[in-house]
Order: structure tokens, then C-alpha cells, then sequence
């Protein structure tokens, strides 16, 4: 079998492998008080030219969306987010769980519009009952969303001045974002992620770590005593050291990037594989999530020797799926995966 079920179902990239086994006898601090963790941090920063931002190492995209939420809001605010957002549909209602609403937007291949926002916002204060109603207290989007599309930087720009000048904080997702600033026509750079969001996180699980992802906070007045909701949300690990390690390593030589760039050429060719077959793409991606409408009779025969996933349910003549690669996907998967689509 070869598997493009997702972007996370190897162990480490092999660099940060090393770099964890080289120090693995090495005693430190704990809870992210070590000299590695304080190093990736620094390298974090220095990537995003944001030095003043504060740099925060937690497990998992769940706990990190989850944590970050629920310290921005006040307990009568929700979060706005498109309605195919991660934390609306694939998240078991994490953020319901805190307390917090997930106030949905309409979503466009996975994106929302900054007019969008401004009419959601507008929408609420001139509502005389507004104050018996769930307010929109921030924004959540994901770069890539979660149909593998990008925002332009124009988009971002208009999206984060609708946010500013509404009075309420952009919260990006960033647990592919190695994907989306890799991907083809992309304009926007980490350095533009920084800048236009208030918080946002640098994804490790989908992009080479064995786990983690690192929450770099921009906007100085939130998330002040930030450590003890991450310690709350069960999201704080004791041995900090292994997360501080491994964005150390993703982060010392330009890894990160490498992996975004090597796993987009991969699903590049992964999607001219099933073009060449006559099979055409059902949403246009440019990242490492790929998906194509295909007849069942041809997702049957593919399972027999390929894993991947269903998106969505099951249609009567045809489905959606999905096909993702990651940094351990090789050129002959691609090529065994393109022999099978030769019926």
C-alpha cells in the first residue's frame, strides 16, 4: 500500500530525528525553560522579523486552536470562522467545549471575505438585542484553509484591517502553513503572516515534527498569562525540551521551508498524474492537499492498493476525495499511484 491518507502519518523528518536522538541523554528544565526551547524560539522570531513577539510550544493543533480561543475571548464572546473552517466542522466542537460559539461566515473554497466580516460585525451592534446574543470577538481563519486554497495578500491585508478596525483580533491557523507559503502563485511570506495577524501558529505535526506547534503571538495585549491556560487545556508538555528541539531543527537551516517546497512539487505532480488520466481536480489547490471527483468504481479499485480518504459522504455514482502528501512522500509513490489510475 502507499498512503496519502494525510500529511502526518510518518514519525519525524529525519534531521529532526537526529537532532532529537543526539541530545536524547541529556538532562534539562522542564516545561519549555531550556536553552532549546529559548534558541527555537529566538529563530522563530527572527524568521517572522517580529522580535517582540512571545513564542509558545504546544502539542497539537486541537489543544492549540482550542487554548488560544478560549484566552482571547471574554466568556459571553464567539469566534467568527468560515463555515468549512477547521474548528466548525473537523474538531469534535473543541471550542464549543470551552464555552465559546463558533459563529460561522459563508466560506468561498474554504475562504472568507472581509466584507463578510464587516457585515457579520455591523450586522450585530445595530441588532437592539444584541447584548442577549453570542458577540463576534475574533477571527479564525487557516492559511491554507482547510480546502487547501490560499489567501492573496490582499485578501490577508483586507481581512486584518477588517478585523482592526472592528476592534477585534485575526487568529490564524497555521498547522499547514509551511504548505501554503510553498505554494504555487503564493504571495504572502511568514514575515507577512506575522505581521497582519495578532496570533497565529507555525504548524510542526503536518510539516516534519514528531508533534508540536508553536504559537507566536504579535498583538502584546493578549494572551497575557498564556502558560497556565495552555497547562489548563492539558496542551503543556513537561518534557518542553522535545518541542523546543524539533522547531530548533525545522527552523536552523530553512528545513521548514524545504519540506513546504519538496511536499507541494510532490502533489503538483500528484495532480497532473490523475489530469493525465482524464481526471480533473474538484477544487483548485495549489498546496499538498489534493482533491478530485471520481466514479466509485475507480475509488474501489484504487483502495486496493492505495489508502486515502473520503471527503464527505459516499455518492451514489461518484465521490469526493481526497489525496495529501507530506515530507515522506517519495517521486516513485507518485509514480506507483499514477500506474494504478491506468485501467
Amino acid at each position: 500500500m502507499i498512503y496519502f491518507d494525510s500529511d502526518y502519518m510518518a514519525g519525524a523528518h529525519p534531521e529532526v530525528m537526529k537532532r532529537l536522538m543526539d541530545t536524547n541523554f541529556e538532562q534539562t528544565t522542564g516545561y519549555g525553560s531550556d536553552a532549546y526551547t529559548a534558541n527555537a524560539a529566538e529563530l522563530i522570531r527572527e524568521a517572522c522579523d517580529a522580535p517582540q513577539a512571545r513564542v509558545h510550544f504546544l502539542v497539537g493543533g486541537t489543544q492549540t486552536n482550542a487554548t488560544v480561543i478560549d484566552g482571547i475571548l471574554a466568556r459571553h464572546e464567539g469566534v467568527l470562522a468560515a463555515e468549512s473552517g477547521h474548528i466548525n466542522v473537523h474538531e469534535s466542537g473543541a471550542v464549543e467545549a470551552t464555552g465559546h460559539k463558533v459563529l460561522t461566515l459563508p466560506s468561498y473554497q474554504g475562504k472568507v471575505s472581509a466584507d463578510d466580516v464587516k457585515n457579520h460585525i455591523c450586522s450585530f451592534y445595530k441588532d437592539d438585542s444584541y447584548e442577549h446574543m453570542v458577540a463576534p470577538g475574533m477571527l479564525y481563519i487557516s492559511f491554507p484553509t482547510e480546502y487547501g486554497t490560499v489567501y492573496s495578500l490582499k485578501e490577508l491585508e483586507d481581512i486584518s484591517s477588517a478585523c482592526h478596525e472592528a476592534g477585534i483580533p485575526l487568529f490564524i491557523d497555521g498547522a499547514r502553513l509551511g504548505f501554503g507559503l510553498a505554494a504555487q502563485g503564493n504571495d504572502v511570506t511568514l514575515k507577512d503572516i506575522a505581521r497582519l495577524a495578532d496570533v497565529f501558529y507555525i504548524g510542526g505535526t503536518k510539516v516534519g515534527a514528531l508533534f508540536g506547534e508553536a504559537v507566536v503571538v504579535t498583538n502584546p495585549s493578549l494572551l497575557r498569562h498564556f502558560t497556565p491556560l495552555i497547562k489548563q487545556h492539558g496542551a503543556l508538555l513537561a518534557k518542553g525540551r522535545l518541542l523546543g528541539l524539533q522547531f530548533e531543527a525545522l527552523f536552523a537551516d530553512g528545513l521548514y521551508f524545504r519540506i513546504g517546497r519538496e511536499t507541494v512539487e510532490r502533489a503538483v505532480r500528484l495532480k497532473a498524474a490523475f489530469e493525465d488520466h482524464g481526471f480533473k481536480a474538484a477544487i483548485d489547490s495549489p498546496t499538498n492537499q489534493q482533491f478530485f471527483t471520481l466514479p466509485n468504481p475507480v475509488i474501489d479499485r484504487l483502495k486496493e492498493n492505495v489508502s486515502f480518504e473520503m471527503w464527505g459522504p459516499r455518492g451514489e455514482r461518484e465521490s469526493t476525495v481526497r489525496f495529501v502528501t507530506g515530507w515522506s512522500t517519495t517521486d516513485e509513490d507518485i509514480d506507483r499511484l499514477a500506474s494504478y489510475l491506468s485501467f
